[in-house]
């Protein structure tokens, strides 16, 4: 029986209050799904690492971990370092799914969200 889990994989940055809408996505999915493990996970500044985060998860028992670049898009750091973490991850737990999603910008449904949030901006004045 497979055992999911999904990592929201953010950039990171120095100041602390900057993973708060972050852990406010977690949140939200865990309240959509209680069952299901969500970690958070930052490529640089923050702590855990992607590979942290994962090597943990697989430790535990995890097996199929889907991988959510919180970016909104595909910038030099997913084309060019998340491959290469990924390639580790796979290349470290062999017996692991992993899957890394498009980044979350990318999604229709976040371009429909941005839209319609820059247009209620407007009709407050």
């Amino acid at each position: 029986m497979t055992k999911p889990a999904l990592i929201l994989f953010a950039h990171g940055a120095r100041d602390p209050e900057w993973a708060k809408p972050m852990r406010r996505v977690r949140e939200a999915v865990l309240q959509r799904d209680s069952t299901l493990r969500v970690e958070l996970a930052f490529l640089e500044f923050m702590s855990p690492t992607l590979v942290d985060c994962a090597r943990a998860l697989v430790q535990e028992g995890f097996d199929a971990i889907t991988v959510v670049p919180m970016f909104i898009a595909q910038g030099g750091h997913l084309k060019n370092d998340v491959p290469v973490l990924m390639d580790e991850l796979r290349k470290a737990h062999p017996d692991v799914r992993f899957v890394l999603s498009p980044p979350v910008g990318e999604a229709e449904a976040m371009v429909q969200a941005m839209a319609t949030y820059a247009l209620g901006l407007t009709r407050s004045f």
